[in-house]
């Protein structure tokens, strides 16, 4: 079965390790640091929790738009995978990402841990999709 040409599999696979290092990173590792950093305390965040419902949703959208633009180009082993999908993290999700630092008042920090997370998300994406075959 496929999503827009990309195997199902190879999707859920890559959509899920992007969801976990997104857990690990925001929630085990650096929890303290982003709550800090985004101006939160457990009292504040409380009501914006609901917001964690969309969560599953980013990973999937990264997952599918690196498959499609692999399929596009011909990528298709992991290798070739995780430098496109590298690419694609860097300058179209960290890219993206730096209208918020530009534009808002957040700390260099924050755009720091996640900037690592997007470039992550671009080479899991690439790295898994490119590694299955996932777009042939």
């Amino acid at each position: 079965m496929r999503v827009v040409g990309i195997k199902l599999i190879p999707l859920i696979i890559s959509s899920a390790l992007i969801y976990v290092v997104g857990a690990l990173i925001y929630g085990a590792l650096f929890s303290a640091q982003w709550m800090a950093l985004s101006g939160y305390t457990a009292e504040t965040l409380a009501p914006e929790r609901w917001r964690m419902a969309l969560s599953p949703i980013m990973p999937i959208m990264i997952s599918l738009g690196v498959g499609i633009l692999m399929q596009g180009r011909g990528v298709g082993d992991w290798r070739s995978g995780l430098g496109f999908g590298l690419i694609i993290g860097l300058f179209f999700l960290v890219g993206g990402r730096l209208y918020n630092f530009a534009y808002g008042n957040e700390p260099v920090g924050l755009l720091v841990l996640d900037s690592v997370h997007l470039l992550a998300n671009g080479g899991i994406a690439g790295l898994v999709l490119g590694g299955l075959k996932a777009a042939d």
